[in-house]
């Protein structure tokens, strides 16, 4: 299973660190680092349809649901036709 969320459909990105001593000489990289979303396991009732999904999504996405309601936004993302 890929670390992609469900709604925003985001995922990692590679990003890169420096060390003190790095910036106070000259540019050298420390290395590639991954950082992930910050996805959660959730299961989602949607009382339009009353069903519930067993999702993992992202906090944002969370925020999303309670925001726009949990129909609203599972329709939007493609998860209900």
């Amino acid at each position: 299973m890929a670390k992609v969320c469900a709604i925003t459909k985001r995922g990692s990105i590679r990003s890169g660190g420096y060390s003190n001593r790095t910036r106070a000489t000259q540019f050298n990289s420390t290395g590639i680092v991954r950082s992930y979303v910050n996805l959660q396991k959730k299961k989602i009732y949607v009382p339009e349809l009353k069903k519930s999904f067993n999702l993992s999504i992202s906090t944002r996405a969370l925020k999303t649901i309670q925001k726009r309601g949990a129909f609203a936004t599972l329709k939007k993302a493609g998860i209900i036709k």
